[in-house]
């Protein structure tokens, strides 16, 4: 099977057909060895229209049961074209532009991309941070004093949680990335999560904020000291993960615009996924991202509720 590196290749050598893309991830999910979702012990018979059938509970499925894909009725050439470019654009796609490249309704395309979204929470993605860590955090919303007068916050000045959403950053240096919405920046808060996602031993830069936590317990804990205008010192510094919050809200205000408290995790994982994997090809990171959508399906009231 030819690989793609383009979009020209995706679409006119990989996936000219239904077909094509039907054949693709049966291969990949089952690679020849067809498991029904129903008893992963049965034997399975082929039959027509892509359909198998189950001996044991006798239902009948196909390779989107047990997938994001699974009850739509958006052909898997759109689905794969829509998961193509949300993972290899750097800023991620918008509802309104995959509804010009797809031809679906602004509501199926915003489903859509929650469902594929969806898929970054998969086991593949969850991995403990080692060596040399930076930690920082950042703050997703507008500014108070920009909003109309009916929508200001009280007594809230600058980067706060009360009116935006707090992110907390954990970079290995030349390694993953990991991004959590918080609900406030409170040591009580961040530490417990600092600690199941950094082993214990390792080295952690951040900045003044944590100069009065209990980070020093556990890690080898330095700070740089921005107040004082310190950015580096020695091996301390928080730049990677500061250049890492530049990137996430270049994706967030240049393609998104606005984004909800509700959903901002999954579009920070969005980011994070495209973050940590940088270095893969087009196509091995679709084949991951592709694999990653079994076990799981977002319903439309699950989303919206």
């Amino acid at each position: 099977m030819s690989k793609f590196e383009s979009i020209i290749g995706f679409l006119l050598e990989i996936f000219p057909t239904e077909q094509h893309c039907i054949d693709y991830f049966e291969k990949h999910r089952w690679n020849g060895a067809v498991v029904s979702p129903f008893a992963s012990d049965a034997k399975v018979y082929k039959c027509a229209d892509n359909k198998y059938r189950c001996q044991k509970s006798g239902k009948y499925f196909n390779v989107k049961n047990g997938t994001v894909f699974e009850s739509s009725n958006v052909p898997l050439q759109k689905w794969f074209l829509a998961f193509y470019l949300l993972s290899s654009g750097k800023k991620g796609i918008s509802t309104r532009q995959l509804v010009k490249y797809i031809k679906v309704t602004q509501k199926t395309a915003w489903f859509m991309l929650h469902r594929l979204r969806q898929a970054f929470e998969h086991p593949n993605y969850k991995f403990m941070l080692d060596s040399f860590v930076e930690i920082d955090e950042t703050f997703i919303g507008g500014k108070n004093k920009n909003r109309h007068w009916d929508k200001k916050v009280p007594h809230s000045q600058g980067r706060s949680w009360k009116d935006k959403t707090p992110i907390l950053g954990m970079l290995e240096r030349g390694g993953n990335l990991i991004a959590k919405a918080v609900p406030d920046t409170k040591q009580s808060t961040l530490e417990p999560i600092i600690e199941a996602n950094v082993k214990k031993g390792s080295s952690v830069y951040t900045d003044e904020w944590y100069r009065n936590g209990n980070l020093n317990k556990k890690f080898n804990h330095q700070i740089v000291n921005h107040s004082a205008k310190q950015y580096a010192k020695e091996n301390a510094s928080t730049n990677s993960i500061e250049n890492c919050w530049s990137h996430l809200k270049r994706m967030i205000y240049g393609t998104y615009h606005w984004i909800s408290r509700k959903h901002t995790q999954s579009y920070v994982d969005e980011f994070t996924l495209r973050a940590n994997t940088r270095k893969y090809s087009e196509q091995d990171r679709f084949d991951l991202l592709l694999l990653s959508t079994v076990g799981q399906r977002l319903t439309y009231q699950q989303l919206i509720g």
